[in-house]
């Protein structure tokens, strides 16, 4: 007999503790349903406790760029949908010491496709509007906390990220005016990766029960 299928796969990407996750969805006639968060299967799928503080929505029309951002730790691990419309979604690793040090990774979620990111502690995150109307949903793991946040110019040249530019890139000002990636190293702001690893609690990288 054939194993049943888990309730969560788990992709692990180039960039360790960014993960693609995918529910088991059900489909009819009416369309499809899935779990988007069950704290017990999620947990066993990534192997490590995460726990949803904070839960946040944003909606936005093609061609806005929200981040890239991080935080200071604790930080943040976040779990991020699209509920509606289409991004493309973008991590970049700001852990200094990791492997891959201003990396990015990037990964095009829509309504869809049951599919999310998973991004742990020390990643940076932003994303590009692919329609309008969009409407994103990402679970955090800890309330934001102003002060903590780390803002990393979504359009430096030294990580490059490849965004969709189809049209002009609508930027907060924020963003627009956030520094690179030399710089936020050269203040001390980033945080260590060893860090990132002890404070949660595995002292070493995770990659989901499908990824080891």
């Amino acid at each position: 007999m054939a194993a049943p299928e888990p309730a969560v796969q788990v992709e692990q990407t180039a960039i360790a503790n960014v993960l693609v996750v995918r529910p088991k969805s059900y489909h009819d006639t009416r369309g499809f349903f899935f779990e988007s968060f069950n704290q017990d299967t999620f947990r066993a799928a990534i192997g490590r406790p995460f726990t949803a503080a904070q839960v946040n929505c944003s909606v936005s029309r093609r061609g806005v760029i929200r981040g890239v951002h991080g935080a200071r730790l604790p930080g943040q691990a976040k779990l991020v949908y699209c509920v509606r419309g289409a991004i493309l979604d973008v991590a970049v690793d700001m852990r200094v010491g990791s492997p891959t040090f201003g990396k990015y990774v990037e990964r095009r979620l829509s309504q869809h496709e049951p599919e999310a990111v998973f991004l742990g502690e020390g990643i940076g995150h932003g994303f590009q509007i692919l329609e309008d109307d969009t409407c994103v949903n990402y679970l955090c793991s800890a309330p934001y906390v102003p002060g903590d946040e780390i803002a990393l110019d979504p359009l430096d040249p030294e990580v490059n990220i490849a965004w969709r530019a189809t049209e002009p890139l609508v930027l907060s000002d924020k963003d627009r005016t956030a520094r690179m990636l030399s710089q936020l190293l050269a203040d001390g702001e980033l945080p260590a990766y060893e860090e990132c690893l002890r404070f949660q609690g595995t002292g070493r990288d995770f990659a989901g029960a499908d990824g080891r």
